[in-house]
């Protein structure tokens, strides 16, 4: 009985010591593989960011351009795979020639740029040569063949919308394929076999970290490839990448990473690329203060794009774990540009005190944009949060006018004579030369023969126009949903547009 026992407690004691050499040695594995540091990521950046890429409203002959740099190449091959609607030319870029395929593809939605800029910089990275990272590129090209695609929808993209030409989503044609670009990318697929894929987007700017005021900065997702959103070894290790890369980017932006809504949809690439046997990351670029041409989130995709495909050539993704995944809060949708908390007003002949909440929308002209400015919201607004986030207990709206005199010209007006007039509380001036439909920055509206929306009480859905005074005395101006603290220097830096 007691050899018994004893023999029990030898194998026992084997199991655990068998168990804890594998750990040892997948831990020494791992801590062989190739890392970059933070100053690594920041270098390499720094080094071949493309520098012509400046803002998000870049065209599709831009990137032609671009692309047409890489066609003397040794490194990356470009081929020309299809075409839009408006017959413009949609290309591939292939680095590597290793037993893994990885596939990344950009600007599906065409108002959604981010990642084409960080994919243009990945290019100008793998092109370089006798540096620091030479190592790393030999280890990408041995061990993975990278299939690029970078701005899917060049129509969106032209006007800077969201749909092809034929008015389509592309992100919800992967089952019909109606679309020559939609038909494209299911092919590509197809024909590639990709292990791992990349779906990059934007997202818009208010989804914040659940339970704080923080913008979610990069959102990230394994999408599920069924309702039940199971996990299987190719979504699992999807998020195993994940994991990887929210440890990262909590080196750049603590606290302002989240994940996008898991809801399945048959009809999106990212969840059909899944249910196809592609481990499959979803990256969204949010917001991040002071970044409204996201190029600091630009460079975050960089980084996080390269780091997830170091990790991918080694394995070593497979060091993070499902639950470090599961770990990561959703985004909540709380955020707005502007909330005023605890404004008195009247509303239908009763007094009223109330929450605020405006949101800006661009409206693309050209290569630039304006703003419109809104009021989203009224009512009881304490769980949600704004970028210009303010307690006005004791301030009272006020309708916004015109002046009656009449400018001659824009340049007419000086900082001094907008700011007095603001605290008069006028809203729009009329500028007689002026040129309808151009943009200006001036925190002041620019009337030609244009009427100006303004409202004796909150009306919801309508222009933010108006303002807000204290003990007889204005001190706040609401421009075009821009809250402007007249106590302080005037902003000149609005999007504005001539009326």
């Amino acid at each position: 009985m007691n050899k018994r026992i004893r023999l029990t407690e030898i194998s026992s004691m084997m199991k655990i010591i068998f168990f804890l050499i594998f750990i040892i040695s997948i831990n020494t594995i791992f801590a062989q593989t190739m890392n970059l540091n933070k100053n690594d990521f920041d270098e390499a950046h720094s080094l071949y960011r493309e520098s012509t890429l400046t803002s998000r409203r870049f065209k599709h002959a831009q990137v032609v351009d671009l692309i047409k740099k890489y066609q003397a190449s040794q490194d990356l091959q470009v081929k020309q795979i299809g075409q839009s609607v408006q017959k413009r030319a949609i290309y591939e870029l292939i680095y590597g020639a290793g037993n893994k395929k990885v596939m990344l593809w950009s600007q599906m939605h065409g108002d959604e740029p981010t990642a084409t800029m960080a994919l243009f910089d990945l290019f100008n990275f793998l092109e370089g040569k006798n540096d620091q990272f030479d190592s790393l590129r030999s280890l990408l090209k041995s061990h993975l063949t990278i299939h690029f695609i970078p701005m899917l929808n060049p129509d969106g993209a032209e006007v800077y919308t969201r749909r092809n030409a034929q008015q389509i989503d592309l992100n919800r044609d992967a089952r019909d394929t109606a679309t020559p670009e939609g038909k494209l990318l299911r092919q590509q697929a197809a024909l590639i076999k990709p292990q791992f894929g990349f779906n990059l987007h934007d997202q818009n700017i208010y989804y914040n970290v659940p339970g704080t005021k923080t913008p979610v900065t990069i959102s990230l997702l394994a999408p599920a490839y069924n309702w039940e959103r199971d996990i299987n070894e190719v979504r699992g290790n999807a998020m195993k990448i994940i994991a990887g890369m929210h440890q990262l980017l909590q080196e750049y932006i603590p606290g302002a990473v989240a994940k996008y809504d898991d809801e399945h949809s048959p009809r999106a690439f990212g969840d059909s690329f899944q249910k196809w046997g592609t481990s499959t990351i979803l990256i969204e670029s949010g917001a991040f203060a002071g970044d409204s041409e996201k190029q600091q989130i630009r460079k975050l995709n960089f980084i996080v794009i390269l780091n997830a495909l170091m990790q991918i050539a080694q394995d070593s993704y497979q060091q993070f774990a499902i639950s470090a995944y599961q770990q990561i809060p959703f985004n909540a949708s709380q955020l707005h540009d502007v909330i005023l908390r605890r404004v008195s007003t009247v509303s239908k002949g009763l007094p009223l005190k109330v929450d605020i909440a405006i949101r800006r929308d661009e409206i693309t002209v050209n290569d630039d944009y304006h703003v419109k400015g809104y009021v989203e919201d009224i009512g009881d607004l304490r769980d949600f949060y704004g970028y210009d986030d303010l307690d006005l207990s004791g301030f009272e709206l006020v309708e916004a006018k015109v002046y009656d005199k009449q400018f001659n010209q824009i340049s007419d007006l000086d900082k001094a004579d907008i700011k007095a007039l603001l605290k008069q509380g006028y809203a729009a001036v009329r500028v007689d030369r002026a040129q309808p439909h151009t943009l200006h920055n001036l925190p002041i509206h620019i009337l030609t023969t244009a009427k100006l929306q303004t409202y004796n009480s909150l009306s919801l859905g309508k222009e933010a126009n108006f303002f807000l005074k204290k003990n007889e005395e204005i001190q706040y101006a609401v421009i075009n949903g821009y809250l402007i603290d007249l106590n302080q220097e005037l902003p000149l830096n609005m999007k504005q547009i001539v009326r």
